[in-house]
């Protein structure tokens, strides 16, 4: 855990700014062998349905994942995860799980007014960090061992079932050009599933870009 981050990563480069000493930002280090590489989406699922979970009990409705794996409350961003696996063979060596959750910050640079929010902004009040993180540990080790034993269907269900504008007609752009689709699910990729004026289409991590979030 760290107390202040300076050099925080996110999806494909992009960064991760937090005010120290306000924000869960953690690492988990896993060893997932057991999970084949055409399901290693599994993880990402299980890691985003236990933080949504834990914050969900602390702020009440208003929480999704929105795909792959940031968390939001209503339009704004929370949180986030990277997961960077090693692979050795066919086999998932370890697996680094980088998580960065907006907790106690009350303030936010002026590019991220409207885009980004916290639990205080939402509660009012400053939260344990160290209770949460335990929380958030507990809950991941809990699915954790539910993706060693197999049970994947629940926590596939959970994690669609979350989707930010899942099932809602919404606007999204793929190489500059927008277009209207409905998000139907994940594939066992991990690609974002759409039914869009052309039929069901699958999108790969930052293919497409999600408009109007205002």
């Amino acid at each position: 855990m760290a107390d202040d981050q300076y050099a925080g990563r996110g999806q494909q480069n992009s960064t991760w700014n937090v005010e120290p000493g306000k924000n869960l930002t953690f690492s988990v280090l896993l060893k997932p062998k057991f999970l084949p590489l055409n399901q290693q989406f599994l993880l990402n699922m299980a890691v985003s349905v236990a933080i949504n979970d834990v914050l969900s009990r602390l702020v009440g409705e208003g929480l999704t994942i929105k795909w792959p794996n940031d968390i939001y409350f209503l339009n704004r961003k929370m949180g986030g995860v990277l997961i960077e696996n090693s692979i050795v063979g066919n086999d998932i060596k370890t697996a680094i799980i980088g998580v960065g959750v907006n907790v106690n910050q009350q303030n936010f640079e002026a590019e991220l007014t409207g885009k980004a929010t916290s639990v205080f902004r939402i509660l009012q009040r400053d939260v344990n960090l160290v209770g949460l993180l335990a929380e958030i540990c507990a809950a991941l080790e809990s699915l954790y061992l539910q993706l060693r034993t197999g049970k994947h269907t629940n926590i596939r269900r959970a994690y669609v079932d979350k989707l930010y504008q899942i099932d809602e007609i919404a606007r999204y752009q793929k190489g500059g050009e927008a277009f209207d689709g409905m998000i139907k699910g994940v594939a066992d990729s991990g690609l974002l599933q759409m039914e869009t004026q052309g039929g069901l289409q699958e999108f790969n991590f930052k293919e497409i870009v999600f408009l109007n979030q205002s």
